[in-house]
Order: C-alpha cells, then sequence, then structure tokens
C-alpha cells in the first residue's frame, strides 16, 4: 500500500545563471576572475574592480585617481610633505578590496580541477 499525501520531492538542482546584464554576471576568457591579476591591475586604480565585474566602481575609481592625487598633493603643502603618505594608503585600499570583493563574472561549475 502506498501513502499518496506525501509531498513531492523537489530536486536541489542549482538554476544556471547565463552571463548577462540582467544576472549582474559577465564572462571571461577563463571563466573566472582571478584575484592575483586583479591586484596587478590595480596599479591602475579601477581596473581591477573592471576585470572583476564591478564596471561602474571601476570607472568611478579610474577617473577619481587624479583627484585623489591632487586632494594628496594639496595636503602635502600644508603638512610638510606628510600628505604623500595618502597615495600609498589609497593605492593599497583599492587593492586590498579588489582582492577581497567576490568575482561577478560567471564561474564554470563544471569545472573540477585536474583529474588523476
Amino acid at each position: 500500500m502506498e501513502y499518496t499525501d506525501t509531498p513531492v520531492a523537489e530536486e536541489a538542482e542549482q538554476p544556471s545563471h547565463s552571463p548577462t546584464a540582467a544576472t549582474g554576471l559577465l564572462e571571461t576568457a577563463e571563466g573566472h576572475a582571478s584575484d592575483l591579476v586583479a591586484v596587478m591591475l590595480s596599479i591602475v586604480p579601477g581596473l581591477g574592480h573592471i576585470y572583476k565585474g564591478y564596471r561602474l566602481v571601476g570607472m568611478l575609481l579610474v577617473f577619481g585617481t587624479p583627484i585623489a592625487v591632487g586632494l594628496a598633493l594639496l595636503v602635502a603643502t600644508f603638512t610638510a610633505g606628510f600628505g604623500f603618505f595618502l597615495l600609498p594608503i589609497f593605492w593599497i585600499a583599492v587593492m586590498v578590496n579588489v582582492w577581497a570583493i567576490p568575482d561577478r563574472v560567471k564561474s564554470d561549475s563544471a569545472d573540477e580541477g585536474e583529474q588523476y
């Protein structure tokens, strides 16, 4: 005898999100963004963010860096040069941020690494 009022078990399979502007995912040649490459691209602040899929933040950083440099130079004139220490802090903060944020590019879930 079979009990027929049991709920139907739903499959736990996650739907595959395609990389579109609506999903916020982007597609790279590798299928995922490398944190090391993003940090190296952040030598020019904003390029690493663009690489990882954060286009708006990246563009704001690219165009905001000359303003940050100008403010550091202005502060340096009034603080006997100590304002120049703001620039390395800015660059390090941008690099740490791009390393820490999650990727917005499509990751290839079928890649399970090397098989032996």
